[in-house]
């Protein structure tokens, strides 16, 4: 879009306009498509940043992951973003430049319009806080996308000041914390933020936005090898969640990736880790993972060639 294509507008009001102003859209650089029909797109900023974001098609859901940083500070061990140096914020209108490009993309190719948005892409939603609530609201308003802020979940790494602030604010969107570890020992080895937000605190922090909002968190799970995949793991991931209002557990295949040094569990391994969970009364469910091939499946995306 440029002024140019404004003709609604004078011709001398387009050409001052055009001398004076910039549209600074986001820019589709790249798109690659997997095997199970997951489409990955590398957007280009007005600036020459690059960042990712995902199309994840099912027979019911139709969702958008994408990003609001250019790169990420956080560096957990297990996320091949956490290893690019964070370069700057997105700006609120590039993260709805992103929902509306792959809303397109959605239409396009699978003939239907986007039915959900996970903030799961790069970087961390809560150390932008304001731009991702600006465009969370412009995606919601009627005169953007009108679409149900039910239908959208914002996940965090674990910022507890940044949770105590969306239950302060009363927001209607869903919220995931990404766990990954169960003690705090466990915990500081992958993601350095636990440092200075351990599990009580982010216990204590979801506790208080669940009172002010009255909506339930999920927590998010990634299965290591041999870290923390075992029976008394669970346990830990047990006491987690009768501590909070929790409606779901998200148990997630791990998806290597170059910079990591963990693996995988045995499918054997998954299960086992499941049936005790439901046998105590867990609800959670494994989520497979979706564009393993373009390396844009959980943990992936770190702007790598697209070919």
């Amino acid at each position: 879009m440029s002024f140019a294509d404004m003709t609604n507008l004078s011709k001398d009001l387009r050409q001052k306009l055009g001398e004076n102003f910039t549209l600074p859209a986001l820019s589709t650089d790249a798109t690659q498509f997997s095997s199970d029909g997951t489409i990955k797109s590398r957007f280009k900023t007005h600036d020459g940043h690059l960042i990712e974001g995902v199309l994840i098609p099912t027979t019911s859901r139709f969702t958008a992951c994408v990003s609001s940083q250019i790169g990420c500070s956080l560096s957990c061990k297990f996320c091949a973003t956490g290893y690019i140096d964070r370069k700057r914020n997105l700006e609120f209108d590039e993260i709805y430049d992103q929902v509306a490009l792959i809303n397109q993309q959605s239409e396009k190719t699978k003939g239907k319009k986007l039915s959900n948005i996970v903030f799961m892409g790069m970087g961390e939603p809560l150390l932008n806080y304001k731009n991702v609530l600006k465009s969370i609201e412009r995606i919601t308003s009627p005169d953007g996308m009108a679409m149900s802020p039910k239908r959208i979940t914002v996940s965090t790494a674990g910022v507890a000041k940044g949770i105590r602030q969306l239950g302060d604010d009363k927001v209607k969107f869903k919220l995931a914390l990404s766990l990954h570890a169960a003690t705090d020992k466990k915990r500081h080895e992958i993601m350095p933020i636990n440092d200075t937000n351990n599990i009580k605190s982010l216990i204590d922090a979801l506790n208080y936005f669940y009172k002010q909002t009255g909506t339930q968190v999920t927590f998010e799970y990634i299965l290591f090898k041999d870290f923390n995949d075992s029976p008394d793991d669970a346990d830990e991931l047990i006491k987690i969640y009768r501590q909070v209002p929790a409606d779901l557990v998200n148990i997630i295949e791990y998806n290597p990736i170059d910079f990591a040094r963990f693996q995988k569990p045995e499918e054997a391994k998954v299960e086992a880790f499941m049936e005790y969970l439901g046998k105590h009364r867990v609800n959670a469910r494994l989520r497979r993972s979706r564009g393993k091939d373009i390396d844009a499946a959980c943990g992936q995306l770190a702007n790598k060639e697209i070919s």
